[in-house]
């Protein structure tokens, strides 16, 4: 049985017009006799929307009860019986309620795919899953209910419903979207402007990124391996020297006329260290990521054709290239990167070639490992064909020209110049092939007697000796200095991958990945992976991987293709190829420097460790602190009041003995209420604070936490429409009521203290209720907002040391995060400061059958 397919109408945020796209193409798709049936289509009372869903068959929704409430859920197995040829499932990322038959919509929707039931679902934006840390950082936001990416880029149709902002907010306006008495509030938090238009750019972003890949899967299917300019790519190849940078800003204002793609990409060779600068490299790359583009590093050993190849691969329509700086007589040999890729954009159809003039010239190889790569490999080829083909074309010449024996040493001198040029050319064995070669043709044809091999004068046999040793001289010398070109090149690379080690151990860099990228850069590896042993098995301990790059890092020395010891329980395991024994200093240096890093990360981890150790000794210094003074304040007042009561000679009237017990009550309750906050911030600080959570309403929490402060003091307004929350209540009373008194204490003079409280229900979302204590005080600047929780801290209080200690801020917050929630502190419009409880509503698992419609509804509050 053939799988259904599924099509996704995707938009940038909830009231765009999804749910009403996926209804009228079932509409018509019913018209042109299509069986299609809703599964599950939420109209959120939206009458238009409700207006298009009738008419078409609905399948009857599955009820579940959860905690004693009653929910709704599509009933898979009744579409799975029905049997329709096209279900409409709405809100993809929505998550079932416990007890159904699957945690996620989309798993549901997989289920009726693999039964051969076409889909029609719909999807916003900020669910995608690796979408949830942008959204989060545009609207603040964090996406509880998300669908893995893969899913949506399995659909066999991905369709944007696309609306401007300025449309949406109108339909808001309109009541088209959200009932009157929330429009207000929708349109001033989460639809503002600009957070539609951000949502809106990624919605567009992300649907052509899929459309590109449909265009890439079909130029592939189909070996199209010409440019189709539908998006412009602009590739700027780099050599990995400093004129890269004029390259790079070159290309990306290029790209920059139009919104295009830039791509720079550094073809390094497959064999040893790269000729480019590492540090070189890291510098071009943070240019290319902080201009927009992205840095890629390919294989090849002909960049020309390399570059050309990962052009065809992105279907790029441009490519920037350094022009060619090489002398004259160079470009014998090869016309260049430069020439070489305008010479071969001809094959890829429209495929344009910048050639940028730059002053630098770029570096050589600095990695020549056989005598073909420090020669190269035309010079190789020449050197031969001048040492072989030379002598017998000369020969022949000479002949023709009517060869004298008395001419020898002319002829000599001839065929030696030939010897001298295969060296020069290809080194020491074509200049030895030559010089042998050249002798014995010297000898047979022009050395008498001619035609043999005997030598009749030994004149002859000298200048024969003296020709093939000035010959392999010049081959030795030749080879010599390519040897020594190796070993400079080399040297030269080492000293400069040694150098920048050296320089991140003085910059302190910490980032153990990044020294194992850029080991993995510098000598073309597929991966890297440095191991450790664990200490309990001496050398026969487990290795783990404490770090790695690239794809499939090997698990132990032992499976990786090179493996380099640091000490008895570290390793370096690289993969990808087999490196040679010269590289083994390089190899040791990165390992040093990897383990280092590592035991530097450990070293802050415990530095940060002894920091926390450092703070609770603060802590309980100022602890002490507050115990020798804080609280014998309030013990002395006792002490008097109680020492006045029992005096025998005095005779207190009714209304002095009342206001001294009054005096002994209020500062018992002080005393309470400080060595309330001490435990408190001790269990805090300690992590044994475990809250008991369940459902509770604030209207009963707060009305509690408000008994300690004077009457007429705190005007409270906490609908009892209010969701329940999520919380302990012993923890949230004590926490409501440390942040009233502070308010009351700072800011009720300029009038009541104001506790008021509202729904919160933002996409994505779990619903939430913020509780607002509000004050008309002088408030606090903006730096010190998060000051004033640190515990021991009275902000400008200028009163005596017995107005507190300054945990009671710090201990709220402490049982408010212990419970899910945040405490912050903002302005209160007008003046004054606000804090802010932000709690969850219900519980966890309460809430998590609510549909996709949490995340279509802006803030309520």
């Amino acid at each position: 049985m053939a799988r259904g397919t599924l099509r996704i109408y995707l938009g940038a945020a909830p009231g765009v017009g999804k749910t009403y796209a996926m209804l009228a193409e079932a509409r018509r798709r019913r018209d042109r006799g299509t069986d299609v049936v809703a599964g599950l289509v939420e109209d959120h009372e939206r009458p238009l929307t409700r207006e298009l869903a009738a008419g078409l068959e609905i399948v009857p929704r599955r009820e579940l009860v959860h905690r004693g409430s009653a929910f709704t859920e599509m009933d898979v197995d009744a579409v799975l019986a029905r049997r329709p040829a096209v279900a409409l499932v709405d809100e993809l990322a929505h998550t079932n309620v416990p007890g159904s038959r699957n945690e996620k919509r989309w798993q549901d929707i997989e289920e009726l795919l693999d039964a051969g039931i076409d889909v029609i679902s719909t999807l916003n934006i900020q669910h995608l899953e690796s979408l949830g840390d942008v959204v989060r950082g545009i609207t603040g936001v964090r996406q509880q209910e998300t669908v893995p990416d893969e899913v949506v880029r399995r659909a066999d149709q991905v369709e944007l419903v696309d609306m401007t902002p300025e449309a949406l907010r109108r339909r808001l306006a309109h009541g088209n979207v959200y009932p009157a008495g929330r429009v207000d509030a929708a349109l001033s938090n989460y639809f503002r402007p600009g957070n539609l238009t951000a949502l809106r750019e990624l919605a567009l972003l992300w649907t052509a990124d899929r459309v590109d890949e449909y265009l890439q899967k079909y130029r592939a299917d189909h070996a199209i391996k010409a440019s189709w300019p539908a998006r412009e790519r602009i590739v700027v190849g780099l050599s990995g020297g400093p004129e890269g940078r004029t390259l790079i800003r070159r290309a990306a204002r290029i790209a920059a006329k139009a919104g295009n793609e830039l791509l720079a990409v550094y073809v390094a060779r497959s064999d040893g260290l790269t000729g480019a600068s590492p540090s070189e490299l890291t510098v071009q790359r943070g240019m290319v990521e902080n201009l927009g583009g992205s840095f890629h590093q390919v294989l090849g050993n002909d960049p020309a054709a390399a570059l050309l190849e990962f052009a065809r691969g992105v279907n790029a329509t441009q490519i920037v290239v350094g022009s060619s700086r090489r002398r004259p007589w160079r470009r014998v040999l090869g016309p260049g990167v430069g020439a070489g890729v305008v010479r071969g954009s001809g094959d890829f159809g429209d495929l344009d070639v910048h050639l940028v003039p730059h002053e630098a010239v770029p570096p050589q190889r600095t990695r020549p490992v056989r005598r073909m790569a420090v020669l190269g490999a035309r010079r190789v080829i020449a050197g031969w064909l001048v040492g072989l083909l030379g002598p017998i074309l000369l020969t022949a010449l000479l002949i023709a020209l009517g060869g004298d024996s008395a001419l020898l040493p002319t002829d000599m001198l001839l065929f030696l110049s030939l010897t001298v040029t295969a060296a020069l050319l290809g080194g020491l064995f074509p200049a030895l092939a030559s010089a042998l070669f050249g002798s014995a043709l010297l000898n047979w044809y022009f050395t008498p007697p001619q035609h043999t091999l005997t030598i009749q004068s030994p004149q002859n046999i000298l200048a024969l000796a003296i020709f093939a040793a000035v010959g392999l001289s010049v081959a030795s010398v030749v080879d010599l200095a390519a040897r020594r070109t190796l070993d400079a090149a080399r040297s030269r690379a080492e000293a400069e991958t040694l150098s920048l080690l050296a320089g991140s151990v003085l910059r302190g860099e910490t980032a153990l990945e990044a020294l194992l990228e850029r080991l993995r850069e510098t000598f073309g590896l597929e991966s890297v992976a440095l191991l450790e042993r664990d200490g309990g098995n001496g050398a026969f301990g487990r290795w783990t991987i404490a770090g790695s790059v690239g794809p499939r890092p090997a698990g132990r020395p032992e499976d990786a293709d090179v493996d380099v010891p640091v000490g008895d329980r570290l390793a370096l395991a690289l993969s990808g190829r087999v490196l040679p024994a010269d590289d083994r200093r390089v190899l040791g240096a990165f390992a040093a420097q990897a383990a280092v890093v590592l035991d530097r990360n450990r070293l802050a981890d415990e530095a940060a460790r002894a920091r926390r150790l450092a703070e609770g000794n603060r802590i309980r210094t100022a602890l002490l602190a507050a115990v020798s003074h804080d609280l014998r304040t309030p013990l002395a007042g006792i002490k008097a009041a109680v020492s006045s009561l029992r005096a025998e000679d005095v005779d207190w009237a009714p209304e002095d003995e009342a206001e001294l017990l009054a005096g002994i009550e209020a500062g018992a309750d002080r005393l309470d209420q400080l060595i309330g906050n001490l435990l408190d911030m001790s269990r805090l600080q300690t992590g044994t604070v475990a809250p008991l959570l369940r459902p509770v309403g604030l209207d009963e929490v707060v009305p509690m936490a408000l008994h300690g402060v004077p009457p007429g003091s705190v005007r409270m307004d906490v609908p009892e429409s209010l969701p329940l929350v999520s919380a302990d209540p012993g923890l949230l009373e004590r926490a409501v009521a440390n942040v009233v008194e502070n308010a009351v204490k700072y800011g009720g003079g300029a009038g009541p203290v104001v506790v008021s409280a509202s729904a919160l229900r933002l996409p994505g979302e779990r619903p939430r209720v913020e509780l607002r204590v509000a004050d008309r005080g002088r408030g606090i600047p903006d730096h010190a907002k998060e000051a004033v929780f640190e515990p021991f801290q009275r902000l400008g209080d200028s009163s005596s040391r017995a107005a507190g200690v300054g945990l009671g801020l710090a201990v709220a917050r402490g049982f408010v995060e212990a419970m899910g929630g945040s405490l912050s502190a903002e302005d209160t419009p007008g003046g004054g400061l606000t804090m802010v409880f932000t709690l969850p509503a219900g519980t966890p698992a309460d809430d998590s059958h609510e549909s996709d419609e949490s995340d279509e509804r802006g803030r309520a509050a």
